[in-house]
């Protein structure tokens, strides 16, 4: 168990955030959970389930105190009684107002473990069709108060809990802190330099796992159909790594492109070379939200996504097409290749000015602080 050194005087209140784990982009979401309460009379303590201690992870929860409880998550299956006494014995060190736990699994424990009120932080469709969950949702219902990334999560939410009053489920868009994001990415010449890419090349970037949920073959086939009317010597680049390497390179061949696709990898930090592409591409089957899209909408590039999940939520809607549609996809491309300077500088603008007014942290903690109030948890 490792904590930052804080202490707390007998008067100051706290938010305990619990989370499963920091994987993937779960250490983003304890920071921008915690920059909620920036400025404000509380401080957070954010547990992480699952994970070692890392002094990393530490920095990256932008939180007063930081404790790991390093389960491994064959030890949370089941009934995970010694986790609901640690949750138990951490709610009993502070004057907590309230819980913030991110997946059913830190709900769950923190119901079991605490007579907090508790919000409910959902990052994926299907937490609550199965009937045991909708029952403890249920028996739980005056503490517990839901959030999905995507309006398309909170829908799935509220149609696996009928009887819930819509105001308790309710959509808190995932965000970035768009400073930061813009400081971290590094310029068009440097970010192809690292990526080893031409500088000349007109560029369609995607990153995500090799998976079938993300759809790179109809990804790959739009581009086939698009190149012979995009820029000389265009360039498809794919960051990431995953099962579907070897089918996806096959596919490239058959298609006639290999030459003109390049599959980087995982790359470190990815989107702090995001400036590399000349346009970004989501080809996800049914995306909760998506926050790459927003990388690469502080990067000011157009961001084309498939109209499918919460992806369609972010993306302009000139800039969507039907799942798996390789011919839309296809056509898409080709008009943001034939686009002049003016043209592309109005939709990125567009873009960066959705991002500010939905996608921030200040834009977050307006939607935040108004459910908090209307739940009455602020007393």
């Amino acid at each position: 168990m490792t904590t930052s050194e804080q202490e707390s005087g007998p008067e100051q209140r706290w938010i305990l955030q619990f989370c499963h784990g920091y994987d993937g982009p779960f250490l983003d979401c304890a920071r921008q959970y915690a920059a909620l309460f920036v400025g404000t009379p509380y401080k957070v303590c954010t547990v992480y389930l699952t994970g070692a201690p890392s002094n990393e992870v530490v920095q990256g929860s932008a939180s007063d105190e930081v404790i790991f409880l390093d389960y491994s998550s064959a030890q949370v299956r089941g009934l995970k009684l010694a986790a609901i006494r640690d949750i138990r014995r951490i709610a009993a060190t502070r004057d907590f107002a309230l819980c913030i736990a991110h997946r059913f699994k830190p709900v769950y424990v923190a119901l079991l473990g605490t007579r907090l009120p508790v919000i409910g932080v959902h990052h994926a469709f299907g937490d609550y069709r199965r009937r045991s969950r909708q029952l403890f949702a249920q028996f739980y219902r005056k503490r517990l108060a839901l959030f999905g990334v995507s309006n398309a999560v909170r829908d799935d939410i509220r149609a696996g809990l009928p009887g819930w009053p819509s105001d308790r489920i309710e959509t808190l868009y995932n965000r970035i802190d768009v400073e930061v994001v813009e400081a971290e990415q590094v310029s068009r010449e440097a970010a192809r330099e690292h990526l080893g890419l031409p500088q000349d090349a007109w560029i369609v970037g995607n990153v995500g796992r090799l998976h079938p949920d993300k759809d790179q073959a109809t990804l790959i086939r739009g581009f086939a159909l698009a190149l012979p009317n995009l820029p000389a010597g265009s360039l498809l680049v794919i960051m990431g790594s995953g099962r579907l390497e070897t089918s996806l390179k096959s596919l490239t061949a058959e298609l006639g492109v290999a030459e003109r696709v390049r599959f980087l990898g995982q790359v470190s930090h990815g989107r702090r070379y995001f400036k590399a592409f000349d346009v970004f591409t989501l080809t996800s089957d049914h995306e909760p939200f998506g926050m790459v899209l927003l990388e690469a909408m502080a990067a000011e590039i157009p961001a084309v996504c498939s109209d499918s999940g919460g992806g369609r939520e972010v993306a302009e809607v000139d800039l969507l097409f039907k799942l798996g549609d390789s011919e839309v996809l296809g056509r898409a491309l080709v008009n943001l290749a034939l686009l002049d300077k003016a043209g592309l500088r109005q939709l990125t603008k567009r873009q960066l000015e959705k991002l500010h007014r939905l996608f921030s942290d200040d834009s977050a903690r307006h939607c935040f602080w108004s459910f908090y109030e209307r739940a009455n948890y602020a007393k």
